[in-house]
């Protein structure tokens, strides 16, 4: 189960450290820790909502299991303009970390660090923008969980 990073704290924690793979246009940041704590609890956990009889049962971040991993994704405004563009970025960032069930446990932050050449991809959610991004993920995923494995 990949969790998800939502509070600045943690982004800055792990994006304070080098990144452990790269490519063109993609940065991958790890850092072997759990997300921070919030500093009070939501209220709605503790008592019954008058709007709904089937509440939906949410799961703090403190009561995932040890070895669970949490993606964070950055795609600045700078280098993907259009918002259908970072839309479809993160879809794809999400989709390839969600196949690889042997990630290390920890926190991840996947940023990227290069625009996509508007020349090549001139729509903002073409299919050729979708397969060049998931080919470049698939391979720095595979890249980090193989330099993972080396001593």
């Amino acid at each position: 189960m990949i969790g998800r990073i939502v509070r600045s704290a943690d982004f800055e924690r792990v994006l304070g450290r080098p990144s452990r793979a790269r490519s063109n246009h993609f940065a991958v940041h790890h850092l072997s820790a759990r997300p921070s704590q919030p500093a009070k609890a939501l209220s709605t956990a503790e008592r019954e909502l008058s709007t709904d009889a089937a509440q939906q049962v949410h799961i703090p971040v403190d009561e995932l299991p040890p070895d669970a991993c949490w993606l964070g994704v950055v795609v600045p405004k700078r280098h993907a303009k259009r918002s259908v563009t970072r839309s479809l970025l993160k879809r794809q960032i999400r989709a390839a970390f969600d196949q690889q069930p042997s990630l290390p446990p920890g926190l991840w932050v996947v940023r990227l660090r290069s625009p996509f050449d508007r020349k090549l991809f001139p729509s903002a959610s073409s299919d050729a923008l979708r397969a060049a991004a998931r080919d470049e993920l698939t391979q720095l995923v595979s890249r980090v969980l193989n330099s993972r494995s080396k001593p």
